[in-house]
């Protein structure tokens, strides 16, 4: 691993530590607000989980952003990471949640457009219509389990104590769920624009473990995703913990499986497999917006108890970062792929 990679990758780790203050909300976000799980625990959970999806499921997403737009340089990727980052970055200092799916995605067409390569519009399509549905199907899910617990807790006379300690295990349980889902759906968005142009070989590890090259990417990213969530995911998990709706811990419980549920259907290639082998209609491999997903999945219960007590202009403010997120997050990629090739003179694109 030469020097030069390791300053074009550091755009890369810059936009997996910017996932990570980002994102670790969407998984222990509400329990922290409620109290319920401690910041440093639930940090290292998500971490170690969150590694292990990374590196064991991260390649369907990957995939799909390749069709999308297969950024064939060095320089070419470390831009787009790094107009992602920033565009992530502007949301995070101003406290808002944004799409990191969505931010990456804007990169990558604005690296097509300066490319002067044709984006593939039916793949966009695709993705675009993930962020339309991501948080619909977390509302869906999460009114359902909200329904089902509500039942459930009537038709139960544990004590409220024990019922407690029930419901910290069960977000420890969803958290951990939560986390493993993020990294193996959400990887793609840190490395995936690295993968055709990364110099990286096979890694051997104890045990006879062996990760390919993409493998390897995926794990770098996925440790800078874990210093982010240590070192500056608090500020946006006031936002989602508590900020939208105040949450209750059955509440809390419920959000974080709905949105982990969500991103697992879009990154599980076995589930994909079976669904084709079965010639049945198949969930696409698409990193998907764990943020999306919270929010639905939060709108959802609020709906469930008469939507009184949903805070609609933070919820406004939210959904106008994921819209100026991408067009920013383009918009910078094109203009700095110019200064690169033009002031710097490197090749941005093959």
């Amino acid at each position: 691993m030469d020097l030069l990679f390791l300053f074009f990758i550091s755009s890369g780790l810059f936009l997996g530590w910017s996932l990570g203050a980002s994102d670790a909300s969407n998984i222990f976000g509400t329990a922290i607000a409620t109290r319920m799980i401690r910041f440093n625990t639930a940090a290292l959970i998500a971490s170690i989980f969150l590694i292990i999806g990374a590196v064991h499921a991260g390649a369907g997403g990957a995939e799909t952003l390749g069709q999308l737009g297969s950024i064939n340089t060095l320089p070419g990727a470390f831009m787009s990471a790094l107009a992602a980052a920033i565009a992530i970055c502007w949301s995070v200092k101003v406290s808002m949640p944004v799409s990191t799916s969505q931010a990456v995605v804007g990169a990558i067409i604005g690296w097509n457009f300066y490319a002067g390569k044709p984006t593939d519009y039916s793949v966009l399509t695709k993705i675009v219509g993930t962020w339309i549905f991501c948080p619909i199907l977390a509302g869906i899910a999460s009114i359902i389990l909200y329904r089902i617990i509500q039942y459930c807790c009537k038709k139960s006379n544990t004590h409220l104590i024990r019922r407690d300690q029930y419901t910290r295990i069960g977000l420890v349980i969803a958290g951990a769920f939560g986390a493993y889902a993020l990294g193996a759906n959400n990887i793609a968005n840190v490395m995936g624009v690295f993968v055709p142009s990364s110099p990286l070989k096979e890694l051997l590890l104890p045990f006879g473990i062996v990760l390919n090259k993409a493998q390897v990417l995926f794990l770098l990213g996925a440790i800078a995703i874990s210093i982010g969530i240590f070192t500056y995911s608090q500020r946006v998990i006031k936002t989602i913990g508590n900020g939208i709706m105040k949450m209750s811990p059955l509440m809390a419980f419920v959000v974080v499986i709905s949105q982990a549920l969500v991103l697992f259907l879009f990154s599980s290639q076995a589930l994909f497999n079976f669904l084709s082998s079965h010639n049945l209609p198949t969930i696409p491999l698409v990193p998907v917006s764990s943020t999306q997903a919270v929010v639905g999945a939060v709108i959802g219960i609020g709906i469930a108890k008469g939507g009184n007590d949903i805070n609609w202009n933070i919820l406004g403010k939210i959904v106008l970062s994921w819209i100026i997120a991408p067009l920013l997050s383009a918009l910078i990629c094109y203009i700095s792929l110019f200064f690169l090739q033009n002031v710097f003179n490197l090749v941005v694109y093959k």
